[in-house]
């Protein structure tokens, strides 16, 4: 088979436009399932996946076509379409030559639209624009066509119309493939050259390598190495996906499949890294590879059993090999006992992750605040980077305190213009521009500090626009701003786990805010109980829990009053003994309060 008929290409749009289930429709279109295996969403592996309606993971699968009398091989990765995930849409276009750009035919060109055409051009791909779901009774074609003209630069009279679920126009969309993507370039008579662009774990079969071949040929029973990482391991399989993992003897220039080598430590494949032959380990430059995804929220992942330590770092390890933009370190808590510092690249990241521990690895965690890293300039002129409240050192040392800014694009209808402007300055945005796509439809741009953002800006956006605004972002460096650590104290003792970093000028607020949640979540004990808010040395705001009031004297019905007061002596001496022996017991719920005072 020569590459001229093989095809590389993925299908990229904004969440919810109809990738997963125009994917079902090629691979019911080649034959690639038979109609009795065929339900919805087929590469939708995860039950997570199905539930919510999302893909999270890329997914590769191999199809056959026949075009003009000739069988092509049509290589298709599907990918995410949430802000969250753009780190799988940048693996897969790596492995790819060309991209279906597909568009709700209702909804029309959408933040994520607008950035994954900028992540295709980027890696030089042909884009194919694409119409979905234009049998919707209010679906606009051909308005919004034009917006796809003015917004993203691709002619209106080239974009293709197709329906993902009544099938309507998918065949054209396969030949348009095979006449308008190119083939891959390569040269099968070179040394092997093949890029990691994922990678999952199997517990029987180890680590399973899904790579694009650039040049050469791989076979079963070669001795391959790992340029990065610098490992060498025997071929045992090689294949590629229909969707089902097949088994072939070799895979070609140009090829997208999987290779197994009996890889049992996570730390020797890296996404992104170049797979050669170790005879030919000196002749081979190593692929330009993806950018390593960077963290952008950080929070603190306890085991709820201390002794479950053990199984807990397992089980992020596992899910680390399956999502390589997640990251975690060990860190210890005063108030928690010994967790891990979890790194994701947004909200909805972190709470998949949240999810597919609990479900995939069986574990019960608790999961403290959200927080994103901060860059500290101290007195010594030495650059440092905190990921929570507990790394801050005295404010004293600190030149400097700076925090990541993003550029917020926002697309949204014009009438929800004032809300969102107003939303935007309450978080500290600053405004950049304004660009109408079309008489109903603007998009927004601002700086805002990332920490602003992390919360529940997402939910408010979508309620001020009644969810039609839609939001993406990229870190755009970091700026010195007013910020202070938040301490909060009980009885005195600093809790590091409810600590926070915030504005210095909302200090008092929030503070007052987290100690009268915590006055409701912790419960009454025999001695007062003093809750603090505290910058630096200066107490912003106070609560006292009542002590539980005990009747020494019920059992005193009559006599002298004399009897009463020594009562009432004897119980005065033992609160004050337990004063000072006072261990306040901080439920669970309470570490939370800190997340829910942003949502009053």
């Amino acid at each position: 088979m020569g590459q001229e008929l093989i095809r590389n290409f993925c299908i990229i749009a904004h969440i919810d436009h109809g990738k997963s289930t125009l994917a079902d429709r090629f691979l019911e279109l080649t034959g690639t399932i038979d109609k009795r295996e065929m339900k919805e969403q087929v590469l939708d592996g995860m039950d997570l996946e199905r539930e919510r309606g999302i893909t999270i993971k890329a997914t590769a699968v191999t199809m056959r076509y026949k075009y003009k009398g000739q069988e092509y091989t049509m290589n298709l990765i599907d990918t995410p379409g949430h802000v969250d995930f753009a780190y799988e849409v940048q693996k897969s276009l790596q492995a790819c030559e060309g991209a279906l750009l597909l568009v709700d035919a209702s909804q029309g060109v959408e933040a994520q639209t607008v950035a994954n055409t900028f992540l295709a051009t980027e890696q030089d791909l042909v884009l194919i624009p694409v119409l979905n779901k234009v049998d919707l009774p209010h679906a606009r074609p051909d308005e919004i066509a034009m917006e796809i003209e003015n917004s993203l630069c691709l002619e209106a009279s080239s974009v293709l119309r197709a329906s993902g679920k009544s099938g309507l126009g998918c065949k054209e969309l396969l030949d348009a493939v095979i006449e308008r993507i190119p083939a891959p370039k390569g040269d099968p008579s070179a040394p092997l050259r093949a890029l990691i662009f994922d990678s999952v774990y199997d517990d029987y079969r180890g680590i399973i390598v899904y790579v694009r071949l650039v040049d050469g040929e791989l076979k079963r029973g070669d001795k391959v190495r790992m340029i990065g990482t610098g490992t060498v391991y025997d071929v045992l399989e090689c294949g590629v996906f229909t969707p089902r993992m097949t088994k072939t003897d070799s895979l070609a220039t140009g090829q997208v499949g999987y290779l197994i080598s009996n890889i049992k430590k996570l730390s020797d494949v890296k996404v992104g890294d170049t797979v050669t032959h170790e005879k030919s380990k000196d002749k081979v430059e190593p692929l330009p590879g993806y950018a390593e995804p960077k963290s952008m929220v950080f929070c603190g992942i306890y085991p709820t059993n201390p002794g479950d330590y053990d199984r807990l770092r397992a089980a992020l390890a596992t899910l680390q090999l399956n999502d390589s933009a997640f990251s975690f370190e060990p860190e210890t808590s005063e108030a928690l006992g010994f967790g891990f510092r979890c790194g994701f690249l947004g909200l909805l990241h972190m709470e998949i992750v949240q999810e597919r521990l609990e479900r995939e690895q069986d574990m019960d965690i608790v999961q403290t605040a959200p927080t994103v890293t901060y860059e500290l300039v101290m007195t010594s002129g030495e650059v440092k980077y905190v990921h929570s409240p507990a790394e801050v050192p005295d404010p004293n040392f600190i030149e400097e305190f700076r925090e990541p800014f993003v550029k917020l694009s926002l697309l949204l209808p014009t009438e929800a213009i004032g809300p969102i402007m107003g939303l935007c300055n309450d978080r500290r945005g600053e405004y950049v521009k304004t660009e109408y796509l079309s008489p109903t439809r603007v998009l927004l741009q601002f700086d805002m500090p990332m920490a602003e953002m992390i919360f529940d800006f997402f939910d408010k956006l979508k309620s001020a626009t009644r969810g039609y605004g839609t939001m993406d972002y990229e870190l755009i460096g970091f700026r010195n701003a007013p910020l202070v650590k938040l301490r909060i104290l009980v009885q005195g003792n600093e809790v590091d786990a409810l600590s926070t970093i915030i504005h210095r000028d909302n200090a008092e607020r929030l503070g007052r805010k987290i100690i009268s949640k915590l006055r409701e979540e912790i419960p009454r004990h025999l001695f007062q109980v003093a809750l603090q808010a505290a910058v630096g040395g200066r107490i912003v705001a106070r609560e006292n829990i009542r002590a539980m009031a005990k009747n020494v004297t019920a059992k005193c019905y009559g006599g002298d009053i004399t009897r009463k007061r020594k009562l009432w002596e004897k119980q005065k001496e033992g609160k004050k003994r337990m004063k000072q022996v006072g261990n306040v017991e901080i439920p669970q719920k309470a570490f939370l309060a800190v997340l829910s005072t942003s949502d009053d």
